[in-house]
């Protein structure tokens, strides 16, 4: 599978949870401090970002034009939006291959949509268990995503420290506890 077509399957399983919101966007999340309007906002930062860092901006371009809450008085629409915009973005032709300039160092544009991906959907996972609403994920991506991040990712989140202590899960618990384990969920 090509990095898009991983990206947009990522997006799509948590864009179809945040469908599932109706009028629970004060309901609590696993992470401390965020509700589920604090998650979804946090995904649709990051999707405000894709065009931006796609496009070949550094941090210090864009600054903090995206801080603080942008889902405003509908936060689905908003959501639908930014969800969409970068989308297209990672389905621009060359868009993996280009560089992006990130907190951390320049990387490849196909990592960082990667980093996206998981994001995405470990965050569905998230949403799903704050709604109370099936938690299960792609297998196949959960394979992709698993390699990749043990491989390519992992020790780099815990050296920039964007990621909490991996909580350790038996042996035979599955590719999908594995990878929310990675990421410091128990699931």
């Amino acid at each position: 599978m090509d990095v898009p077509g991983i990206y947009a399957r990522c997006s799509a399983a948590f864009g179809e949870r945040v469908h599932l919101v109706g009028d629970r966007w004060g309901a609590a999340t696993g992470l401390p401090g965020w509700d589920v309007r604090a998650l979804v906002n946090h995904l649709v930062t990051e999707e405000r970002w894709t065009p931006e860092l796609f496009g070949g901006a550094t941090i210090d371009q864009v600054g903090d034009r995206f801080d603080g809450d942008l889902l405003g008085e509908d936060p689905l629409a908003t959501y639908d939006g930014a969800a969409a915009a970068a989308l297209a973005t990672i389905r621009e032709p060359g868009a993996t291959e280009r560089t992006v300039h990130l907190s951390f160092g320049d990387r490849p544009g196909s990592e960082y949509a990667l980093q996206l991906s998981a994001d995405h959907l470990v965050h569905a996972w998230d949403l799903a268990r704050a709604l109370g609403t099936d938690d299960i994920l792609d297998e196949e991506l959960v394979a992709l995503l698993l390699d990749w991040y043990v491989r390519e990712t992992e020790a780099l989140y815990h050296r920039i420290a964007v990621i909490g202590p991996r909580i350790e899960v038996p042996a035979g618990s599955g590719p999908q506890a594995e990878l929310l384990a990675r990421f410091g969920r128990v699931g």
